[in-house]
């Protein structure tokens, strides 16, 4: 497989395996941290859907980002640069799951006496 078709640039292997490494890691701890979310034993209520499903979204953009980075064109430098996109995506969209479901626990406590 030539990967030069297009005369595009192409990025060094080392490099893309670095970035291949961090984001196997961050979507490591992404799945489980929604693991042990899932495992808790407290009740899930309508008002936990917003987080899960930020979560979720950014999982899935991280496993995209996988996907596209164990491609041997990802050596390419637009397809790797669309890689780190969506890797980056599913990084914002996991953060504000957790920084929704942090925000809903202390509203909890605050607004409802004894939860």
């Amino acid at each position: 497989m030539n990967l030069n078709d297009d005369n595009e640039q192409l990025i060094e292997t080392l490099f893309r395996n670095g970035t291949l490494t961090v984001v196997g890691i961050v979507l490591s701890f992404s799945l489980g941290f929604l693991t042990q979310w899932a495992n808790n034993p407290l009740p899930w209520n309508l008002v936990d859907a917003p987080p899960v499903l930020l979560l979720c979204a950014g999982i899935v953009w991280q496993l995209l980002a996988l996907i596209g980075l164990l491609s041997p064109a990802s050596l390419k430098k637009n397809v790797f640069e669309k890689a780190n996109r969506q890797f980056a995506t599913g990084v914002i969209l996991t953060c504000a799951g957790v920084f929704c479901a942090i925000v809903i626990d202390l509203a909890k406590l605050w607004l409802v006496p004894g939860a």
